[in-house]
């Protein structure tokens, strides 16, 4: 286990973790004239417009709403048996419409706090409500924020997600109680072989209605992690599968065990790729201060693949995997700029509605 990954035991993110959040809500609001007084002095000579005071009362909102989230969620577990009955349709339900508020409610003040538009862009028009199908949601990682704003699109049209994430994410007490209940797994840094296991079991008991959402870079994306990746694959002398890394610009290779595992226990899973552009600042907690996007437009690509338009021969899915991550990079280096793009980049730009492979 990584040391990134090492958290304190249950007992004491419960305990103590979970406590201060309302804590802290309470500190925060108390001292509010003097931070807000402070913040808004400092708005005026640190770049970005008014950045300090639009960040102070976006963190007053997001404590003020895992506070009120973690009262609904010990309801929640006192009134389903003291969690005897967690796992039922009906305790179920309730957790997705706490978690489906509680998205709203923080992408909401995001949207209006730092003026941003979301642009999306569907292939689909049936990608808007649930089918009767469920999801396979495979995502373009760059950020912590994309995972949310995710979620929040799913939950929003109905879908209740299933989500594969990293183990880090347990120290923000909402994450860490809410995911715990739900069909999901925390994938940690020493774990990742026994990850593409517990995937299958999350893809297998999926209906119409569930959605699977899954990130096969597994990390995000920076571009030195991009290049210390394909410097990994020479060290181990794969060098065909670091000359395809190398022809990505703007995403990592994808790891396709993961992927390919929840193809084959949810074989009639339609999939969704999702592309985003505007939160690669933002590619973790430190850099909330200078990389969270303010005044600014997210692009997002959605495209929809009927089950029966994906390959069924496994060393096809991981090629068909391949091309689509190629695509996600073409549309990025579209909107991005074209800084030495490699050839296999340009083609997908001159022939953007080439056919993967096809069903084997």
């Amino acid at each position: 286990m990584s040391g990134a990954d090492v958290l304190p035991p249950w007992w004491v993110r419960r305990f103590l973790l979970g406590p201060a959040v309302p804590v802290l809500t309470a500190l925060l609001l108390t001292s509010l004239p003097l931070t807000a007084i402070a913040a808004a002095f400092a708005s005026r000579w640190l770049p970005g417009r008014w950045r300090p005071l639009r960040l102070l009362w976006f963190l007053l909102v997001y404590l003020v709403l895992e506070s009120l989230t973690l009262v609904a969620m010990l309801g929640l577990w006192v009134a389903s048996g003291f969690g005897r009955r967690i796992g039922d349709e009906r305790w179920q339900r309730a957790h997705y419409a706490v978690m489906r508020w509680y998205l709203a409610v923080l992408v909401g003040s995001a949207r209006r706090r730092f003026h941003l538009r979301f642009d999306v862009d569907q292939s689909e028009a049936d990608a808007e409500a649930v089918g009767d199908r469920p999801l396979i949601v495979l995502a373009r990682h760059a950020g912590p924020g994309d995972s949310f704003l995710i979620v929040h699109g799913l939950l929003q049209r109905g879908y209740r997600p299933r989500i594969v994430l990293r183990g880090t994410l347990r120290w923000a007490p909402t994450i860490d109680v809410a995911l715990h209940r739900i069909p999901s797994h925390f994938v940690v840094g020493g774990q990742r072989p026994g990850a593409a296991s517990a995937i299958g079991g999350l893809a297998a008991g999926m209906r119409a209605g569930d959605a699977l959402v899954l990130f096969p870079e597994g990390r995000n994306f920076t571009p030195d992690r991009r290049t210390h990746s394909i410097a990994k694959l020479e060290e181990l002398g794969d060098h065909h599968a670091a000359e395809d890394a190398r022809e990505l610009r703007h995403v990592l290779a994808p790891r396709p065990g993961g992927t390919l595992v929840a193809l084959e226990e949810a074989g009639d899973a339609d999939v969704v790729f999702v592309a985003h552009q505007g939160l690669e600042e933002l590619a973790g907690i430190v850099d909330v201060w200078r990389g969270t996007p303010m005044d600014a437009a997210i692009a997002v690509k959605l495209w929809h693949v009927p089950a029966e338009e994906i390959p069924g021969a496994r060393a096809a899915r991981a090629a068909w995997l391949a091309w689509w991550w190629r695509r996600i990079d073409a549309w990025l280096v579209a909107r991005g700029g074209s800084q030495a793009v490699p050839d296999a980049v340009v083609d997908a730009l001159d022939e953007p509605d080439q056919a993967p492979p096809g069903p084997g």
